[in-house]
């Protein structure tokens, strides 16, 4: 059977199970939800068994995560509803979504790399990403009489600092997020930018000499951080194709189902921020621990990620 086949044969089931997944009571007829649910889900195995197109096996993630949700939302409350979200249906999501993913990460990093070996090359190329002041107090950040690594002196505490690197990525995932409703421009001009700055950054740091303190106070926590600025630009150009491409639906009902469908993706990203903004406050800039151990502890935060994007999903 051909994708196209495939489509055409089990595409009002889809669709009926889309129209029940929209009302808020399914126990009208729970046999007949449960019925199309399984269906679902056997369908998103088969599609990604055989390699189907990405847009089919987009469409059925969502409906079985989704499906998913409402079959145990009933007993799920609080912590546990909570703890399913993001264990089972953000991973999912973001598998579903790996195009936008794709593009947001390499957006990121091309301009990363491009600056990082430019500025590395030409240091005072430095200046034009920031200004004269912030280029001078990276000696003090990351120099080797630095206590706290990547703080200018008398920056605040750990816990002041924690509140800041917060407020920050956050900040940065916000702007790579909303803007996405400008065509999917704004997101790809936020993630750019960023990309080039942190590159310029690295590059010229490492001119200075002080790569030695700036790559281990980086490499633990930019295994949540990075990963979740890529996630919420992913999913602002999620959101900026449903308004350039509509489809057969109206340019807001478009913008509607891709919300719903972004907004555990930029949940989940959420918390990776703040599990990052931690390890960048408590651990990272921790001028007593060595660099061999940050290294490690970097290795597992970045293989725990990867573990927990690819694993099976999670579909009964």
């Amino acid at each position: 059977m051909t994708p196209l086949q495939f489509e055409t044969a089990n595409a009002a089931l889809w669709s009926e199970f889309e129209g029940l997944l929209g009302k808020e009571d399914v126990k009208l007829n729970p046999e007949r939800f449960l019925a199309l649910y399984r269906s679902a889900c056997e369908h998103l195995a088969l599609a990604q068994a055989r390699g189907f197109p990405a847009h089919l096996i987009e469409r059925l993630s969502i409906l079985a995560a989704h499906g998913h949700q409402v079959v145990y939302r009933q007993s799920d409350f609080g912590v546990h509803r909570i703890a399913r979200v993001l264990l089972n249906r953000f991973p999912a999501l973001v598998r579903a979504h790996w195009g936008y993913v794709l593009v947001a990460a390499l957006i990121l990093l091309v301009p990363a790399l491009a600056l990082g070996v430019a500025t590395y090359g030409r240091p005072e190329l430095v200046l034009s990403l920031v200004d004269s002041r912030t280029a001078g107090s990276f000696e003090q950040m990351y120099g080797p009489s630095a206590h706290v690594i990547g703080r200018v002196r008398n920056a605040g505490d750990d816990w002041m600092m924690f509140g800041f690197y917060i407020m920050n990525n956050i900040g940065i995932a916000f702007q790579c997020y909303v803007t996405g409703i400008l065509f999917g421009l704004g997101s790809l001009l936020f993630l750019a930018y960023n990309g080039a700055l942190a590159g310029g950054i690295a590059g010229y740091i490492t001119v200075l000499g002080f790569g030695g303190n700036f790559y281990p106070f980086i490499a633990t926590h930019s295994a949540f951080e990075l990963t979740a600025i890529v996630l919420s630009g992913a999913a602002g150009l999620r959101i900026g194709r449903s308004v350039l491409l509509p489809g057969r639906s109206t340019r807001v009902s478009s913008l509607q189902v891709a919300a719903r469908e972004t907004s555990v993706i930029i949940f989940g990203a959420a918390v990776m921020l703040v599990i990052a903004a931690a390890i960048e406050a408590f651990w990272s800039s921790a001028a007593w621990v060595e660099p061999g151990a940050k290294y490690i502890c970097a290795a597992a935060c970045w293989a725990l990620v990867a573990l927990f994007f690819l694993r099976r999903p999670h579909a009964s």
